[in-house]
Parts: structure tokens; C-alpha cells; sequence
């Protein structure tokens, strides 16, 4: 029977530690049916075991039908304009766009922002100093990511607060209610917009290079050009916002991490791949959908079914994580799926991991005695299905 969790998403309770119910779903039901704040019905897949072989799975297509796409858009126009990007499809499209993607989202050019990175991360922790409170999420975590994925692509920094409340409705989905669309619509409107000026005026920036970018006679439609740059503006940014937001609650929740840490910064690669382990930023994968009857976890799964994989409960998996709910800065083996599995792997995993090195390093050597300036219990966590992350995260830098 399926069970009602449309509450659970959106309850303060659930949100604030949800891995306790994870963990009791992984032992009793790994694989089970649910309705989601859309109404819709979905199996999610919460042991590690069954979600890698999910993620990976060609039986699970990614392909989002216009009228599934039309839930988040009042008009189909809209609806194609925020679905022909490549986490919205299956290989050969799949394997086509990330291909002419890729071309432009180098290893090179991701390694080459690093010394912006470091100038923009210095400037936002020079803001900080002198403040007896601050909410770090708002100070740092947010407009790190969101001035570099922007600088990255090519928008203006006037349009950044804007990209931030778009953002923050899109991810929310299906619990922002009537905001969605509107929402969607208006960032569409502006991505239009901006590639026409980019056609008129190239720069030195991923715009330019998207439109310009070619495999042969091969090139992305304006479709493809606008869901690859919402996609890639929303996704570039969110991960990391709530990477170093959640991260730096857990140094600052257990204040020996935050010394630990501070006092020997070589261990800063391993605790950011247990930071993403232990309270991963993307709670779910999004959709998938079953084209054949098949089954997971000793479930029949029909044809035509949704389904999610839960990220944060595949990464507590005590089957495959030693002691899953402690959290080790050294953690040695740590094959997590925070960033997928599969075809659809995170393309901006490296560019995330980039700025989390830079901004814990900075902020550990700068503001040594950083603390919260309220209890851990108190604070918020945004709502949805998606996402994990913190609404605020008030702190005292001094």
C-alpha cells in the first residue's frame, strides 16, 4: 500500500534529521512506494546496494515526457525550454549533449578559475570581518558558488539575487505551489534574452562557448542552449551552497573537527568527500522512470513507474559504510553517491569539490574561533525533495 510522505518532505521534523527514518526504511522496506508533495506516487530506493545499481540502470530512463515537464511551466514552449538538457535524457540525446557540453566545461578551464576562486572567497571573508554575527549561508556559502558559476557562464552579477530567489522556488518544486511556474517562466524569459546578446556580443565565457560549440555539423538547438544553461546556472551552484553550509555545521557542531581541521589542512580533500558522504547536499536523484516491468530490492516494479533514489540514505548504508552515522574527517573509503553514478555523474563535481577546498581553507585559517551562535537544534532546513541543505546558519566569526 502506498504510504503518504508528502508530509514528511515538508515537516521541520523530518528535515531536521530525517536519517533515523532512512535508516529504519533501509531495514524494513529498501524499496517501497510513496506519495511525494505532488501528489504523485514513487518508489524510493534507499540502500546503497540498490541505488548504484539504479543510477546506472538503462531500464530507468531519464527522459522527461513534455507533459511531465509541463508541470513546472504554464506553457509548453516553457516546459521544452527547461527539459532538453542531459540529466533530462537517455543515451543517444544523453550521450550527444553532454558530448558537445563537455567540450566547453573542461578539466582546464574548471582548474584555471581556482586563483578567482581564492580572490572571490578572500573578498567575501574580508565582508565578514568585524560583524559580531553573521548567517554564514547568506555571508559565504551562497555567493561563493553563485558569483563563480555566473562569472563561469556569463551573467551579469546585477542578476544574481534574482537567479538566487528563482533558484530557490525551482528546487523547492512542487511544495513553492503556484510560484513554480512563474518562476520558471520568468528565468526562461531572461536565459532567452541573454543568448540573444550573446549572439550579438561573444565573450570569453561558457555562453559563448555553448553557442558556439560544435561536433562536425553538430550543434545544441536554443532549446538545448536554454536548458543547458538553466540546468547547469541552478545545479552549479545549489550542491555547493549547501556542501559548505552543511560541512561547516558539522565542524562547528563538534568543535574538535573544526580544530582537528584547522590544525592539519592535508585532510581538507578526504573530510570534503565525508561531507558529501555524511549529510549530502542533493537528498535525491531526480526522477527516473521504468520503461519494462522490472525489479529492485525484491520489488516489482512496473512499467511507466517514477522513481527516485535517496542519496542521503544510500550514503548512511551501514552494508556498505563502517559506522555510517559517525562522521570521519579521514575516512579513507568513501565511495559515495552524492554526485550520482553512472552516465548522469555530477559534470560539475570537480568545479564543487574546487570551491569546498578553497572556502574551508580560507575560513579555518581566518575566523579560528568561529562558532554558532545558536544551538544546532534550532536551526532550519530548507524544505523538498530534492535538495539538503540549511536555511541559515547563524554564526559569530569572531
Amino acid at each position: 500500500m502506498t504510504q503518504q510522505l508528502a508530509e514528511g518532505f515538508a515537516d521541520p521534523a523530518f528535515q531536521a534529521n530525517p536519517h533515523p527514518a532512512y535508516a529504519h526504511w533501509r531495514r524494513t522496506g529498501p524499496v517501497r512506494q510513496v506519495r511525494l508533495p505532488n501528489d504523485m506516487n514513487a518508489w524510493l530506493i534507499t540502500r546503497y546496494d540498490d541505488s548504484r545499481r539504479a543510477l546506472a540502470d538503462p531500464r530507468l530512463s531519464k527522459a522527461i515526457p513534455l507533459d511531465a515537464a509541463s508541470a513546472t511551466a504554464r506553457t509548453p514552449s516553457i516546459a521544452s525550454a527547461v527539459s532538453k538538457h542531459m540529466l533530462a535524457s537517455d543515451p543517444p540525446v544523453h550521450t550527444r549533449l553532454r558530448r558537445l557540453v563537455s567540450a566547453a566545461f573542461t578539466a582546464r578551464r574548471i582548474e584555471a578559475l581556482r586563483p578567482r576562486v581564492e580572490e572571490i572567497t578572500d573578498g567575501l571573508l574580508d565582508d565578514m570581518q568585524g560583524k559580531e554575527t553573521l548567517d554564514l549561508i547568506d555571508a559565504f556559502a551562497f555567493p561563493l558558488p553563485i558569483q563563480v558559476i555566473c562569472e563561469l557562464i556569463g551573467v551579469p552579477a546585477a542578476d544574481r539575487d534574482r537567479f538566487r530567489s528563482w533558484s530557490t522556488i525551482i528546487v523547492t518544486g512542487a511544495l513553492a505551489g503556484d510560484a513554480l511556474p512563474v518562476a520558471t517562466e520568468e528565468m526562461v524569459t531572461y536565459l532567452r534574452a541573454l543568448l540573444a546578446e550573446r549572439r550579438s556580443h561573444r565573450a570569453d565565457d561558457l555562453i559563448s562557448g555553448l553557442i558556439d560549440v560544435r561536433d562536425r555539423e553538430d550543434r545544441l538547438t536554443e532549446d538545448e542552449l536554454t536548458s543547458m544553461i538553466f540546468l547547469l546556472l541552478i545545479a552549479g551552484h545549489e550542491t555547493t551552497v549547501n556542501l559548505i553550509g552543511n560541512g561547516a555545521l558539522i565542524l562547528l557542531d563538534q568543535r574538535e573537527r573544526w580544530e582537528r581541521l584547522r590544525a592539519d589542512p592535508a585532510l581538507l580533500p578526504t573530510a570534503i568527500e565525508e561531507f558529501l558522504r555524511y549529510e549530502s547536499p542533493v537528498e535525491t536523484s531526480t526522477f527516473r522512470v521504468a520503461t519494462e516491468d522490472l525489479e529492485i530490492g525484491g520489488q516489482r516494479i512496473a512499467a511507466g513507474d517514477p522513481v527516485l533514489v535517496v542519496l542521503l540514505s544510500a550514503n548512511r548504508d551501514e552494508d556498505r559504510f563502517p559506522a555510517p552515522d559517525d562522521m570521519h574527517l579521514d575516512r579513507a573509503q568513501n565511495p559515495h553517491l552524492a554526485f550520482g553514478h553512472g552516465i548522469h555523474y555530477c559534470l560539475g563535481a570537480p568545479l564543487a569539490r574546487l570551491e569546498a577546498q578553497v572556502a574551508f581553507g580560507k575560513l579555518l585559517e581566518r575566523f579560528p574561533g568561529m562558532r554558532l551562535a545558536v544551538p544546532a537544534e534550532e536551526l532550519t532546513w530548507r524544505p523538498g525533495v530534492l535538495m539538503r541543505g540549511l536555511h541559515d546558519l547563524p554564526v559569530v566569526p569572531a
